[in-house]
């Protein structure tokens, strides 16, 4: 199921926030992806997030409102990594790529946050 690939691609980008994660041992703790067209979607993402990452952080640090960059909660900030570089660079629907951020968020996050990445990254794709 995609919802799989995007949990593993939030769980790969919230590591990486940390340290460089190693491929082989971060995939072995992640969830089975059993179809092609998962794999690929989980590998499209990494690889946009990847590739533009400093591009995405501009883009978070210029829509910030009175909250640096360095202070956001790192489950928030994978979860708006992960959104933005389906919406932007994997042709998910912005409504679809919003809402699942928003499902990521109250499965993993604080019960404000969805309010607060849902209107950054309202705000981004503006």
């Amino acid at each position: 199921m995609r919802n799989t690939a995007r949990e593993n691609a939030f769980k790969l980008v919230f590591e990486s926030l940390f340290h460089q994660p190693d491929p082989l041992l971060s995939s072995e703790n992640l969830q089975e992806l059993k179809k092609e067209d998962d794999q690929k979607f989980f590998d499209d993402i990494m690889a946009a997030f990847e590739q533009h990452k400093a591009l995405l952080q501009e883009k978070i640090e210029a829509n910030l409102k009175n909250f640096s960059y360095d202070r956001l909660f790192k489950i928030d900030l994978a979860i708006v990594y992960v959104a933005l570089s389906e919406i932007l660079y994997c042709g998910t629907p912005e409504a679809v790529a919003i809402n699942e951020a928003l499902e990521l968020a109250k499965k993993y996050s604080t019960p404000k946050s969805h309010k607060f990445i849902n209107g950054l990254i309202s705000a981004i794709i503006k």
